[in-house]
């Protein structure tokens, strides 16, 4: 959530594709990745109990195992790794931020052997271990977040997190119907630069039609001005705080926004439990908005239906584990190696909006079939 990640160009080749087409391509990808591993049935490798085919040792590291969205990404891996003949290893760090954490992982899955890493990274900070891993041989893709740069791993398996973003925004602006915009942004960190971080928030604000300055960074976008998207309007941004995409630290930032301009009635939130702090500070202090945020979970669709979130951009984790993993057994067994995506540098898992309330020319799916597509509980 990357070469230096063009956020520019991700954007624009995302608002060419179609949610259809994205989940088409991921079809297509599984399909392509079941065809190889029926293949490497037939491999000459030993060493393990599968078709011949050799143990092959992986590690996923995801930032925390609390998050919704990493347990399923464990539980997935945990599912898929006996077919495919990996021994898998999972860890994390503590919580969001926890760069050490994931640096004792790193240098764990080296002194095991293993062929490959999946990693979530946390930060830039986790960067110099990446390096040491694959100095050593392993084989590195980044799950979810793209590291700064892309070629810090091999590959990254991720949503379009530019597109997730520009969809919320997209939805909004239509959703403000010329309507002033009052908004607060609620943002993943204040002290480290994630791409997931300022993708999402970055691209909520180009789906708003409110220009951004540099692409990469929170917060230098002008405070007030006109929003282009939908029936257009002036805007204000009251505030960036960050959550640490916890539901506590939600509260708290929509309590600081808040503070800082009561009549706050549209809210970005980097994650679903972000987005449910900020509905509770929202209701204690008496007030409503309109609240967009990124994820999908089944608790965040959950809360698509019941109003507390007006429209989420559903990403889709287990795939991101599964298929990554497959792709370090195939590539330890000898087999091609994957590839970006055609105009991105980074293989897209899709990305979908989720809402009860659509609006023309933003493509959507509702709260029931996001509930079809969740994960988590």
């Amino acid at each position: 959530m990357t070469s230096t990640q063009r956020p520019g160009s991700t954007g624009a080749a995302a608002g060419r594709r179609t949610v259809r087409a994205s989940i088409a391509a991921v079809a297509a990808f599984s399909a392509a990745f079941g065809l190889a591993a029926c293949n490497r049935s037939s491999s000459s490798d030993t060493g393990g109990s599968s078709g011949g085919q050799k143990t092959v040792g992986v590690a996923l590291i995801t930032k925390d195992s609390t998050n919704p969205f990493f347990v399923a990404m464990q539980k997935g891996a945990k599912a898929d790794a006996s077919k495919n003949n990996v021994k898998l290893t999972v860890a994390s760090g503590k919580q969001e931020g926890d760069d050490q954490g994931q640096i004792t992982a790193i240098e764990d899955s080296i002194a095991r052997g293993d062929k490959g890493i999946l990693i979530t990274p946390m930060s830039t900070g986790v960067n110099a271990a990446i390096k040491k891993a694959r100095d050593a041989g392993l084989y590195v893709i980044a799950l979810d977040t793209p590291p700064d740069p892309a070629n810090t791993v091999d590959i990254t398996f991720a949503t379009d997190n530019r597109e997730a973003g520009k969809l919320d925004g997209q939805w909004a602006a239509a959703t403000m119907a010329g309507k002033p915009a009052v908004i607060a942004l609620l943002d993943l960190f204040n002290d480290k630069i994630v791409s997931v971080d300022y993708n999402r928030d970055q691209g909520f604000l180009e789906g708003m039609g409110i220009p951004v300055n540099d692409p990469k960074k929170n917060g230098d976008e002008a405070k007030t001005g006109k929003y282009t998207g939908g029936k257009g309007g002036d805007y204000t941004i009251v505030c960036n705080e960050a959550g640490n995409g916890a539901e506590d630290g939600g509260r708290t930032a929509m309590e600081k926004c808040l503070a800082k301009n009561p009549n706050i009635n549209l809210v970005y939130t980097i994650n679903e439990p972000t987005a449910v702090g900020a509905n509770a500070a929202l209701k204690a202090a008496g007030k409503t908005a309109t609240i967009v945020s990124v994820d999908g979970g089944c608790a965040g669709v959950a809360s698509v239906k019941s109003g507390v979130i007006g429209a989420t951009a559903q990403q889709y984790p287990l795939k991101m584990a599964t298929l990554g993993m497959e792709a370090i057994a195939q590539v330890a067994r000898g087999g091609a190696k994957p590839t970006p995506d055609p105009g991105l540098d980074f293989k897209n898992t899709g990305v979908a909006l989720v809402t009860d309330k659509p609006v023309d020319g933003v493509k959507s799916i509702d709260s029931a079939k996001g509930a079809e597509l969740c994960w988590g509980n």
